[in-house]
């Protein structure tokens, strides 16, 4: 089973609150000019949805659990260091930097590397990784830039 759909729910939340966020602004929009039908503008809220989730290189959202609210985090970049459970990750994209962070990785981590299982250490400097941190795991994925 892919890592994707084994984890798909939660991947599934981070999206949804990335799409309702930019759906609530056009829809906003679209309102306020008066001259969009609302299938038109909900067409339109799901295409600069998916266009805010693919270009997104950082984030977190609050989602209710059945106990409460837990915080769910992402970071999206390329590997610069790894040293014992301490990630580099220089955001953004292959031209232009957003930031670099440091995160520390869970021992309990699932780690994948070009799909397949992997340890934190396997992971070498110019690889793309997503980090995907909830409440009970943690997830990194990464592959190599030119895949």
């Amino acid at each position: 089973m892919t890592f994707v759909r084994k984890h798909f729910k939660l991947l599934t939340v981070g999206v949804a609150c990335a799409v309702a966020g930019a759906g609530a602004g056009a829809i906003a929009s679209a309102g306020a000019a008066g001259t969009s039908s609302a299938s038109t503008s909900t067409a339109h809220a799901a295409r600069a949805g998916r266009t805010l989730v693919r270009r997104a290189v950082q984030g977190s959202a609050v989602v209710a659990t059945k106990t409460g609210f837990a915080t769910v985090t992402f970071n999206r970049g390329f590997v610069q260091s790894v040293n014992g459970q301490q990630l580099t990750i220089r955001e953004g994209t292959k031209k232009a930097t957003y930031k670099t962070v440091t995160l520390t990785i869970p021992s309990g981590a699932k780690v994948r590397d070009n799909r397949k299982s992997a340890s934190l250490s396997a992971l070498t400097a110019g690889q793309r990784v997503g980090v995907l941190q909830g409440p009970k795991q943690t997830w990194v994925v990464a592959r190599n830039a030119a895949s």
